[in-house]
C-alpha cells in the first residue's frame, strides 16, 4: 500500500491507502477490509480450513457420490458463513489496533498545531523577547511533524470515518504544493511533507500567515483545518464493518438548495406582475423573489450543517466547490443583502434584498445559481444513491465492488 502523488498534475491517487477517498476516475483499486482479513490472518485459516477438509474427503472412498456433493455443499456454506462473520466481527491485528491509537492522537495534535499557525498571537512578537519569526519556524516545523505522524498512523489504521478525512487533507495538501514550496514545505511522493527552514525563513512570516489564514475560508490552513475537525469528531468506525454516513437531511436539504437555485436562474421567478386586466406591468413581484432567496439561504446553511461531517469523498468535493465559489462571489451576493460569515454561512438582509435591482439578481443567479445548483445535486446524489448502495460481500459470496458506498469519487 502507498500514495502516489504527482504534484502539478490534477490527479492525486490516494486509494491505495484510504478506501473512502478512491473510485471514480481512480478505479476501485483497493478494499481496506480485505487488506485487514488477509492481515490479520482470517483469510488464511478460512482456506486452509476449506481445503484440509476438501482433501480429507477426497481420501474416504467409502463417501458415496450423494454424500459427496452434501459435504462439498456444506464446506461452501461454512467458508461463506465464517467470511460473512470475519466481516461482521472483524479481529482486528496488535499492529492495527496500534495505528488506530496512533491516528486518534495525531488528529488531535495537529489539530493543536494547526490552530497555531492560524492564531494572530504566533505572528507577533513577545515580551520574553521571543520573535514572531522564530514562533512562526517552530509552529511549522510542529505543523510538518504532526502532519507526517498523521499520515503514517493513516497509512496502517482501519478507521475509515477517520482516514476519509485524512485524504481530503493530503489532497488539499498537494493541490497546494506551489504555494507550500514558497514557505518552504515541500511534498513528497509518498504523502508526506519536509520542511526547508531556510526558504520559509527567506518567505517572511506575512506569506505564511496568508496561507493559513483563519480569516478565509478557503485558504489552506482553513480548509485543513476543517478536515481535522471532522476527522477528529468521527467514529472510530472499522473498515470492515463501515458507515455509509448517509444523512436523510443533508440529502433533503441538498436537493431542495438545487431546486432554489434553478429557480432563482429561471425566467419565470422574474415574470412581471399583471395588473387587474391582466396587462403586464414594469413590476416584479418582490415578495415572491425574496421568499425563494430566503429559502436558498437556509437551505445552503442546513446542507452545510448536516453534510459537512459525512465521511463520503464525493460528498465533502463538491461542498469544497460550492464555498469556493460562494467565496469568490461574496462581494456580489453582498449587494443584494447575502453576507457570507467567517464559518461559511449565509444570512439575508430582506430590506436590502428587496431594494435591490431584480434584474442584476437574476442576471447574477444565471451563472452563480445554475453552477451551484450542478453540486447541490451532486451533493444529493452522493448522499442518497450511493450512500444507500449494499456494500461489503453478497449473499452469493462475492464481493460488491461497483455497489459500494465508499468508494465515491475522489477529491
Amino acid at each position: 500500500m502507498g500514495i502516489s502523488i504527482n504534484v502539478g498534475n490534477t490527479s492525486q491517487n490516494y486509494s491505495y491507502l484510504f478506501q473512502s477517498a478512491s473510485g471514480g476516475s481512480l478505479g476501485n483499486l483497493n478494499f481496506i477490509s480485505d487488506y485487514a482479513s488477509i492481515k490479520n490472518g482470517s483469510y488464511g485459516k478460512l482456506m486452509k480450513a476449506y481445503y484440509g477438509t476438501a482433501q480429507s474427503s477426497s481420501t474416504s472412498s467409502s463417501a458415496t457420490a450423494s454424500s459427496e456433493n452434501s459435504s462439498s455443499k456444506s464446506r461452501k456454506s461454512n467458508v461463506l458463513d465464517r467470511i460473512l462473520e470475519e466481516k461482521k466481527n472483524p479481529k482486528v491485528s496488535k499492529e492495527t489496533q496500534e495505528a488506530n491509537a496512533k491516528l486518534t492522537t495525531g488528529l488531535s495534535d495537529l489539530r493543536t498545531s494547526i490552530s497555531a499557525l492560524r492564531n494572530d498571537s504566533t505572528y507577533t512578537d513577545t515580551s520574553n523577547g521571543k520573535s514572531a519569526a522564530d514562533k512562526v519556524v517552530s509552529a511549522v516545523k510542529a505543523y510538518v511533524s504532526d502532519y507526517n505522524n498523521v499520515v503514517s498512523a493513516a497509512k496502517g489504521s482501519t478507521l475509515t470515518n477517520k482516514t476519509a478525512y485524512v485524504a481530503n487533507m493530503m489532497s488539499s495538501t498537494a493541490a497546494n504544493a506551489d504555494k507550500l514550496s514558497e514557505i518552504g514545505i515541500l511534498v513528497n511522493s509518498n504523502g508526506t511533507i519536509e520542511l526547508d527552514e531556510g526558504t520559509l525563513k527567506k518567505a517572511g512570516i506575512d506569506k505564511v500567515q496568508q496561507l493559513f489564514s483563519a480569516k478565509d475560508i478557503t485558504s489552506y490552513g482553513s480548509t485543513v483545518a476543517s478536515r481535522l475537525q471532522f476527522a477528529g469528531s468521527a467514529s472510530g468506525t472499522d473498515a470492515t464493518t463501515g458507515s455509509t454516513g448517509t444523512s436523510s437531511t443533508a440529502a433533503s436539504s441538498a436537493s431542495s438548495l438545487k431546486e432554489d437555485s434553478k429557480a432563482l436562474a429561471s425566467d419565470s421567478l422574474y415574470e412581471k406582475v399583471k395588473d387587474k386586466d391582466g396587462n403586464a406591468t414594469d413590476k416584479y413581484d418582490i415578495d415572491k423573489i425574496f421568499a425563494t432567496a430566503k429559502s436558498f439561504v437556509s437551505n445552503y446553511n442546513r446542507m452545510f450543517d448536516t453534510a459537512e461531517s459525512s465521511s463520503n469523498s464525493g460528498v465533502l468535493a463538491n461542498l469544497s466547490y460550492i464555498r469556493e465559489k460562494t467565496a469568490s462571489n461574496a462581494d456580489m451576493l453582498k449587494q443584494f443583502g447575502i453576507d457570507v460569515n467567517a464559518k461559511g454561512r449565509m444570512t439575508i438582509d430582506e430590506n436590502t434584498f428587496k431594494n435591490s435591482d431584480m434584474s442584476k439578481v437574476q442576471g447574477f443567479f444565471k451563472n452563480y445559481g445554475s453552477s451551484i445548483a450542478t453540486n447541490a445535486s451532486l451533493v444529493d446524489y452522493y448522499m442518497t444513491t450511493q450512500a444507500n448502495a449494499a456494500n461489503g460481500y453478497t449473499s452469493g459470496g462475492t464481493y460488491n465492488v461497483q455497489g459500494n458506498a465508499r468508494y465515491a469519487s475522489a477529491v
